[in-house]
C-alpha cells in the first residue's frame, strides 16, 4: 500500500488553492463541502469561482503565487499549468509539513485525492495511488449503484444511539453484534425509506429488550475454495466479515484471508507434508475453547471442508461439546483445478463416473483399492499424491490400466502460479521429477485429460 487512506478534518481550517481554472473549481467544491475556509490565489477565475468569491464563500487573491504564500494554511492544492510554480509550491509546503496536492503530478504530492462516494456522514474513498484515476472513477460508479442513497440516514441514526448502546452493553462484542443486527435488518430498511421516526422507535425498542449477557459462541466451518479469491462463496465472505477469530490452514491464500474483518484474530493451524504445526486434536480443542468464550469462529479450509479436510472430525467434537456450528461448502480443489485447466471431470464420450481419493503416504506406501481405480470409463482425482505418484502409476499399470492413459498434474490450481503438467501413466512420474512442481498439487487420471488440448480456456 503506497498511500495510507486517511480522512482529514478541515472544518474551519484555512485551505489554499493556487489556480483559478476548472480543476481548481472542482477542488474548491470539495473543500467547501468539507467545511474548509478556502482561499484561491489566481489572476483569473472561472465564472463559478467568481460567484463564490462575490458571495464571500471563498477568499480571492487576485495575483500569481508568491513565495511564502503557503505558510498560514493547513492544506495546499496547486492547480496550475506552470511547472515551475507547481514545483515551488510543493517544495515550500512540504518543507513546512503542510499537506500539498499538485494536480496530476503525484511525484510532487504529499497526498492525493481519491474518488469519493458521498453518503454523509458515510464517506467512501477510492484510490489507485494516482496510477489509474479513470479506473478509480469507474469503481466509484459501481459503488454508487450498489449503496442505498440514504445510507447516510442510517449512519446518522447510529450516531444518535451510540452512547446509549455503549452504556447498555458491557462487552464490546455485544455492541458489535447488536449493531450488525441493526444494520442488516428491518431498522435499516426503515431508515433507507426515510422513515426516521419509525426507525428511531424500532431501534429504541430493540435496545430496551436486548440483554446485557455474554454472547453465544458459534463455529462456522467454511470452505475457502481452491485458491482464486473470486471463487469464494458470498456466504463465506459474509461470515468472514463477522468472525471474531479466523482459524485457517496452509491452503488458504493471503488474498482470501485479507477479505476477513481487519480486527479479527487470525490463528494459523496449517499442516504440511510430514510436519503438522498443530495436531488435529489441538485444533478441535481450540474451536471448543473459543466458542465457549462467546466468540464467532470461522474455521477456514482450502477447497471444501468435507473433502479430505477432516471437517467431519472437528464437527463431531463440537457436537459432543454442545457447541453450535454451521458448515459452508466451498468449491472443491478437484472442481476448481479441473475447470481452470480445461479438463471436464465427466464427459459422455470419456467418463461416466469420477472417483476422489487421497494419495497420502502412510508407512511409505499408498493404500488404495487399485482394482476399483483401474476400471475403464472413469476419472480418478487424487489429492495429496505428489510424493506417492510413482507408486500410484505403477500400481494402476499392474492392474491393467493402459500405460497410455492421459494424466494431468496441476500445481496451485486457479491461482496465478497454476502449472499443468500433461503426460501419460507411464511417463508422468519422470516428467514430474524433471519439472519439480510444488504443492499443493492435484492429479487427474483418465481419458478426459485429452480434452484439455481443445478446451483449455485459461492459456
Amino acid at each position: 500500500m503506497k498511500y495510507l487512506p486517511l480522512f482529514h478534518n478541515l472544518t474551519n481550517k484555512n485551505c489554499l488553492i493556487i489556480g483559478g481554472g476548472c480543476v481548481a473549481t472542482r477542488k474548491a467544491r470539495l473543500l467547501l463541502d468539507a467545511q474548509g475556509l478556502v482561499t484561491v490565489i489566481a489572476p483569473q477565475l472561472t465564472d463559478e469561482l467568481s460567484i463564490l468569491a462575490a458571495d464571500k464563500k471563498i477568499t480571492h487573491v487576485n495575483r500569481h503565487f508568491q513565495p511564502a504564500d503557503t505558510h498560514t494554511f493547513s492544506l495546499v492544492i496547486c492547480a496550475t499549468n506552470q511547472q515551475h510554480t507547481n514545483v515551488q509550491v510543493s517544495e515550500e509546503a512540504q518543507a513546512k509539513n503542510i499537506p500539498v496536492n499538485v494536480v496530476d503530478q503525484p511525484e510532487l504530492c504529499s497526498f492525493i485525492f481519491p474518488a469519493i462516494v458521498d453518503r454523509s456522514p458515510m464517506t467512501i474513498a477510492i484510490s489507485s495511488g494516482g496510477s489509474a484515476p479513470v479506473l478509480s472513477r469507474l469503481t466509484r460508479q459501481k459503488l454508487e449503484t450498489l449503496l442505498p442513497q440514504k445510507l447516510g440516514n442510517l449512519a446518522a441514526l447510529a450516531a444518535e444511539f451510540r452512547d446509549a448502546v455503549k452504556n447498555h452493553f458491557s462487552d464490546i462484542k455485544q455492541r458489535r453484534i447488536f449493531w450488525e443486527h441493526v444494520f442488516n435488518g428491518p431498522i435499516a430498511e426503515l431508515s433507507f425509506q426515510g422513515k426516521h421516526q419509525e426507525a428511531t422507535e424500532a431501534l429504541e425498542n430493540k435496545l430496551n429488550n436486548a440483554a446485557d449477557s455474554t454472547p453465544t459462541g458459534k463455529v462456522y466451518l467454511v470452505g475457502a475454495g481452491p485458491g482464486d479469491p473470486e471463487l469464494l462463496t458470498l456466504k463465506a465472505l459474509r461470515l468472514m466479515q463477522l468472525a471474531d477469530t479466523i482459524i485457517y490452514d496452509r491452503l488458504v491464500s493471503p488474498e482470501i484471508l485479507n477479505l476477513s474483518r481487519r480486527d479479527a484474530r487470525r490463528i494459523y493451524v496449517g499442516k504440511q507434508r510430514s510436519h503438522h504445526s498443530v495436531p488435529q486434536q489441538s485444533i478441535n480443542d481450540l474451536l471448543v475453547e473459543l466458542a465457549k468464550k462467546g466468540q464467532r469462529v470461522v474455521r477456514l479450509k482450502g477447497g471444501d471442508p468435507f473433502m479430505f479436510g477432516r471437517g467431519g472430525e472437528e464437527m463431531e467434537t463440537l457436537m459432543d461439546e454442545g457447541i453450535g456450528f454451521e458448515v459452508v461448502p466451498g468449491i472443491t480443489a478437484a472442481s476448481g483445478c479441473a475447470s481452470y485447466s480445461g479438463i471436464p471431470l465427466t464427459h459422455r464420450d470419456h467418463a461416466q463416473s469420477c472417483m476422489f481419493v487421497t494419495g497420502h503416504l502412510k508407512d511409505n506406501t499408498v493404500n488404495l483399492d487399485w482394482d476399483q481405480l483401474a476400471k475403464p470409463n472413469q476419472t480418478i482425482v487424487i489429492y495429496m499424491g505428489l510424493i506417492g505418484l510413482r507408486q500410484i502409476t505403477e500400481k494402476l499399470i499392474e492392474r491393467k490400466l493402459p500405460s497410455s492413459t492421459p494424466v494431468a498434474l496441476i500445481q496451485k490450481g486457479t491461482t496465478p502460479e497454476q502449472l499443468v503438467i500433461i503426460s501419460d501413466l507411464e511417463g508422468i512420474a519422470d516428467k514430474v521429477d524433471t519439472l519439480k512442481p510444488k504443492p499443493p498439487t492435484l492429479i487427474i487420471i483418465g481419458s478426459v485429460v485429452s480434452l484439455r488440448r481443445k478446451l483449455n480456456w485459461t492459456s
